[in-house]
């Protein structure tokens, strides 16, 4: 049986999550605009490579999400990173200013990283789709399938060791199609991509997280074992 000391140790961990992702994020509706990439602090393949995917991408074809957005949104963050974030697909802010992840639900994952001492500074971000999809809806299965082989091309550039998974659609698009999110967060699974041997872990979107605040507790669990796992391949 665990002891009052530890019980109360893990409340106050908790309670200092709790208090760093939740505060004052129900009453900021600004985007966030303070992030660039970092593609002008690489240099050779890498940064070759992640400028001819990214015009790849422009150049698809045939594509409504295209036809209606205003920008690409390719990435943020460090492409020299150990770890790779991928959200579902952009929305109106990050449409606007074609950096994913810079609205309300960019605000609790900058809040989320913070808590295990990260930053877009030492991470790198991206989506499933690129391109927004109308009235912020999900990208159908024709759209993941689209920019699916543009994706694992980007995390094999990218070569991470440590995958994020965030939310539904970018774990059924790079996992499993069958399985749901609740039984599958919180395990390793080790994954390749091209030449790209990786960990993967898969825990809720910050946006699912904003509607279902109770399941906060759980991505607390995954956040740290991101963490330990960091520490442990010396990241």
């Amino acid at each position: 049986m665990p002891s009052k000391k530890n019980i109360s140790n893990k409340s106050i961990k908790l309670i200092k999550y709790y208090k760093l992702i939740n505060y004052n994020l129900i009453y900021n509706n600004q985007s966030i605009n303070r992030y660039k990439n970092n593609f002008n602090q690489i240099s050779g393949n890498k940064a070759k490579n992640l400028d001819n995917l990214k015009k790849m991408i422009a150049n698809i074809k045939n594509c409504e999400l295209k036809k209606n957005a205003k920008n690409i949104v390719f990435a943020d963050g460090n492409p020299e990173a150990k770890i790779m974030f991928i959200g579902e697909g952009p929305g109106a802010n990050e449409d606007q200013e074609g950096i994913p992840f810079v609205g309300r639900a960019g605000i609790l994952l900058d809040k989320m990283l913070a808590s295990i001492n990260l930053n877009r500074e030492n991470v790198y971000i991206t989506n499933v789709v690129n391109y927004r999809p109308p009235e912020n809806r999900k990208p159908t299965g024709e759209e993941i399938n689209r920019y699916l082989p543009y994706l694992k091309k980007h995390i094999e550039i990218i070569n991470p060791k440590i995958l994020v998974l965030l939310g539904n659609t970018s774990m059924n698009a790079l996992i499993d199609n069958e399985i749901v999110i609740s039984k599958a967060r919180g395990k390793w699974i080790d994954r390749e991509f091209g030449k790209c041997k990786t960990s993967v872990i898969i825990t809720f979107h910050p946006a699912f997280l904003m509607r279902q605040p109770a399941q906060k507790k759980m991505t607390w669990i995954d956040l740290k074992m991101i963490r330990d796992k960091k520490t442990k391949l010396n990241i």
